[in-house]
């Protein structure tokens, strides 16, 4: 029962990762930007570094959306006026890799805070935290099944990578970029892939089985939870794809 108290909030978490970033998954799959969120995750976390090396941690959402936003805004522009955009968004993500740590350079702890931004531990994620992103990923949910289908044009295209942006400005902070670069990739790719259900609910099913193993295989054996979630969901996903299209020949 102690175990239950203590782990609830992080497999609540978990399934509300896979969800949230399913919705901008499968779309950005269909686009061809895979690198789009890690692009804007690391350049979230770019502000989330100066906070942490300058700023004493002061701030630190604050300037994580600010640059999250300042991402979106520039995919966005560029989306519609720079060819082979994937190229763009992958300077893109250079960029902001190499920015944080040189800014973590100035930090004696920085190896160990480059590790937490890449992939956080979520296994012991308390209550109030846990509200904090279901409040946020509530509202960006609504705006992308209600609001978003209603506008056209460029609003759409830069309330898309906002929406986007706010995710991450969260899950950032929470998971991690690589975590939650692969929450939005890997169960979204085989939820696409496979032809006989909806690839949204195929995903989302399929992405919180992998993400609640993980966090069990964390707990049972101490592991690294955020790389643990990495492992487990790619390669559940790689997997998958591999024994689906196996199958799809032999018939």
């Amino acid at each position: 029962m102690q175990i239950v108290e203590l782990l609830w909030p992080a497999f609540v978490l978990a399934i509300a990762l896979v969800f949230i970033h399913t919705i901008f998954g499968i779309e950005i799959i269909k686009r061809g930007v895979i690198f789009t969120d890690l692009a804007i995750g690391q350049i979230a976390a770019s502000g989330m570094a100066i906070s942490i090396a300058f700023m004493g941690g002061a701030y630190q959402s604050v300037m994580t959306l600010l640059f999250a936003v300042f991402g979106a805004l520039i995919i966005t522009w560029a989306t519609k006026r720079i060819e082979k955009i994937e190229a763009f968004i992958g300077l893109l993500y250079a960029f902001g890799i190499s920015a944080i740590m040189l800014i973590l350079a100035q930090s004696a702890e920085g190896t160990e805070l480059f590790s937490k931004l890449s992939a956080a531990d979520i296994l012991f994620t308390s209550s109030e935290d846990l509200y904090k992103d279901l409040a946020i990923y509530g509202f960006v949910a609504f705006v992308m099944f209600f609001i978003y289908p209603r506008v056209q044009g460029l609003k759409k295209e830069f309330l898309f990578f906002l929406m986007l942006a706010i995710t991450v400005t969260s899950s950032v902070q929470s998971a991690g970029v690589l975590v939650v670069f692969s929450l939005l990739i890997a169960p979204s790719y085989i939820g696409i892939t496979q032809k006989r259900f909806k690839p949204f609910s195929f995903a989302i099913i399929f992405g919180s089985l992998a993400i609640l193993f993980a966090l069990f295989i964390s707990y049972i054996y101490d592991l690294p939870t955020g790389y643990t979630i990495i492992f487990s969901v790619v390669s559940f996903s790689l997997l998958g794809v591999i024994l689906y299209t196996l199958l799809q020949k032999n018939n």
